[in-house]
């Protein structure tokens, strides 16, 4: 249930698409019974602070069966560029009135509801008291790759999509606003143990194994398990952390 509103148009944008370089078609395939993406965007359902959930997918043929998924599950989406992605969370973000936004990837099926909302709480805190224009759980690592969550302003991504020139800066959204520290108030949200050795992203097919045993594991006794049950499931069975430990993240720009 959602705390009393405060008309603050906080709205996650889920960044999706069907076609994956390494895993195509990932964000359709099931996991315990439901595609990738119906996790996403349900465990984000559960915030108490989120306003809206928008899933921003491409206008590419293929992502057709994107928006037939979200009108069959009744999810609000937006389509636009598939190069621009900074253009398509503009314009997703400006036709749904987002005043808030919450930048979420839709191979982070794990995703977790109430770090955001603390996550969420520091922003508004916050910006009562200072000008802040970006709050993230990524400038220095120290949750889970899976866990990533940016919060910025709409003023923000709006002076980002006017100035942002170089093409990886169109391609991911929001390295402008955090490689421009003289320009935006950016400050970073730590967690107090360093967990960014977990890697709980869907990228390639050994990520997508690790995240299904999880759900086997823990669906069943809790729909809406969380980063410490996680963690527990990974001291009683360590050897989950070996399926994919030898997975790279891409790098910005590959």
């Amino acid at each position: 249930m959602k705390s009393e509103k405060q008309n603050l148009g906080i709205t996650a944008i889920v960044q999706a698409r069907f076609g994956s370089t390494r895993l195509p078609g990932k964000i359709l395939k099931e996991i315990y019974h439901k595609p990738m993406l119906w996790h996403v965007v349900n465990r984000l359902s559960h915030s108490r602070l989120i306003d809206k959930i928008i899933v921003a997918t491409t206008d590419l043929a293929e992502d057709d069966q994107v928006q037939k998924f979200c009108e069959a599950n009744n999810f609000l989406f937006y389509r636009g560029s598939s190069e621009d992605v900074l253009s398509r969370y503009y314009n997703a973000a400006k036709s749904f009135n987002a005043k808030i936004i919450i930048r979420i990837t839709s191979d982070c099926p794990v995703i977790d509801f109430s770090i955001i909302d603390k996550m969420l709480e520091e922003f508004i805190s916050e910006t009562r008291v200072r000008k802040l224009d970006y709050l993230s759980n990524v400038l220095t690592r120290s949750f889970p790759r899976g866990l990533d969550t940016e919060i910025f302003t709409f003023a923000a991504i709006e002076k980002t999509y006017n100035e942002a020139k170089q093409i990886y800066e169109r391609e991911h959204v929001t390295p402008y606003i955090y490689n421009h520290p003289d320009i935006f108030t950016l400050k970073n949200f730590s967690n107090e143990k360093d967990y960014s050795f977990h890697r709980w992203t869907v990228d390639t097919q050994e990520d997508f194994d690790l995240v299904d045993k999880i759900y086997k594991s823990l669906y069943e006794k809790n729909k809406l398990f969380l980063l410490e049950e996680i963690l527990k499931l990974f001291e009683e069975h360590p050897a989950l952390i070996e399926i994919n430990q030898n997975i790279q993240q891409k790098k910005i720009g590959e």
